[in-house]
């Protein structure tokens, strides 16, 4: 189709900014239609490629150079129209039954589409080409400072949780920190999070990682020598038997496996802490306990039971944080599609009044009521004398 070939080649030498494909020549074809735009981050200028299903919408970044292939591609089989437009230009082509090409063009002032299609990438905190130590050696920057392509989506979801932290940070003018660091690990976030407070913040920050393995603990604290994080240090010990005398601002905990999200967030509590930062993680305690008596439906299907169990257990824990005078929120940390353990319980410390104190118990009674539930957080905080 020489005529289809000359027409696309007319259209992208033009300065395109959005292309949409549309109706398909085969109704068993999988998208419905294709839409193109142009896209530009601090390193360069793409296409990024939208396939549109009934219900899903997949991407697909490409090269400026691959746009003919790419729309030559999709109008040669599968699809009959494209619009497209450019700076000053918009281009129409029809394809008939007989196969014969029309290309429509007319002047036009697209300034908007413009704008739109320069969608200029997000201003990170974490800032692409800063020289960044353990995000070099996580294998998330090249040694100039620049995001490794395949590690994009780990760069984002790293600044999403300093976003996260800087969302509550920012809201005092904190001169010193004491953070707690629970199941550490051999992360390096914890290493990037006091970058973040030393280096951007200019918060004199005193942070101890505490975790169960002997030798993570000694690479970890080798690794904040070699960065000379002087106020970085980190302890063997157990969540659950962890003692601390001292002022603590900041509680952390990353993927705490099951009830120890719930002695850390007992801890946190215990000692006043004005900030929560809690990823909990592989929440059984529930999914062993459930026994709804008016809703037996929720128990009957293993993937159901284990997802409600899971997000009960967060919702609890938000609740009971409530009446303990912080103000609570469950955030989604990465896109679900990445994970599904996906929700962040961020707390701080707050005036909660008496009225909202009250209804957050009594929903917590309710829930433990109806499910049978004996949750650890509840039990610790009542033998306490806390609720």
């Amino acid at each position: 189709m020489e005529e289809l070939k000359k027409s696309i080649k007319e259209i992208v030498e033009q300065d395109i900014v959005k292309v949409v494909i549309s109706n398909k020549k085969d109704k068993e074809e999988k998208y419905n239609k294709i839409v193109i735009l142009l896209k530009e981050n601090s390193k360069k200028k793409y296409y990024q490629i939208e396939k549109y299903t009934d219900k899903q919408v997949f991407h697909e970044n490409i090269e400026i150079n691959m746009l003919e292939e790419k729309i030559l591609e999709f109008m040669e089989s599968k699809y009959k129209q494209l619009s497209a437009w450019a700076t000053n230009m918009n281009f129409d082509l029809k394809i008939s039954k007989k196969n014969k090409v029309f290309l429509g063009k007319k002047k036009s002032n697209n300034s908007n589409i413009v704008a739109k299609g320069h969608n200029k990438e997000k201003n990170y905190i974490l800032k692409e080409g800063t020289i960044i130590q353990p995000l070099i050696d996580l294998g998330v920057f090249t040694k100039e400072g620049k995001v490794i392509n395949s590690q994009y989506d780990k760069y984002k979801q790293i600044n999403r949780f300093i976003e996260i932290i800087d969302d509550e940070v920012k809201k005092n003018n904190f001169e010193e920190l004491t953070v707690l660091d629970f199941g550490c690990g051999k992360s390096y976030l914890t290493f990037v999070l006091y970058y973040y407070f030393t280096e951007i913040k200019k918060i004199n920050v005193r942070m101890i990682g505490l975790d169960l393995k002997a030798d993570v603990i000694k690479k970890c604290n080798d690794i904040a020598k070699k960065y000379n994080y002087e106020n970085l240090r980190f302890e063997l010990g157990d969540i659950n038997g962890f003692k601390y005398n001292n002022k603590v601002d900041m509680v952390i905990t990353l993927h705490a496996c099951d009830t120890a999200t719930d002695y850390a967030l007992y801890n946190a509590i215990k000692w006043n802490t004005k900030m929560i930062f809690s990823v909990p993680c592989c929440q059984h305690e529930f999914n062993s306990q459930m026994k709804p008596e008016n809703l037996p439906i929720l128990s009957r299907y293993g993937i159901v039971k284990e997802r409600m169990s899971a997000l009960m257990t967060d919702a609890l824990r938000a609740n009971l944080l409530e009446v303990l005078g912080y103000k609570t929120q469950l955030l989604e940390f990465i896109d679900i599609s990445h994970s599904p353990k996906n929700i962040l319980i961020r707390a701080s410390k707050s005036n909660i009044s008496k009225e909202k104190k009250e209804i957050a118990l009594k929903e917590v009674n309710d829930l433990i009521k109806e499910f049978n539930f004996n949750p650890t957080l509840y039990s610790l905080l009542k033998e306490d004398q806390l609720i």
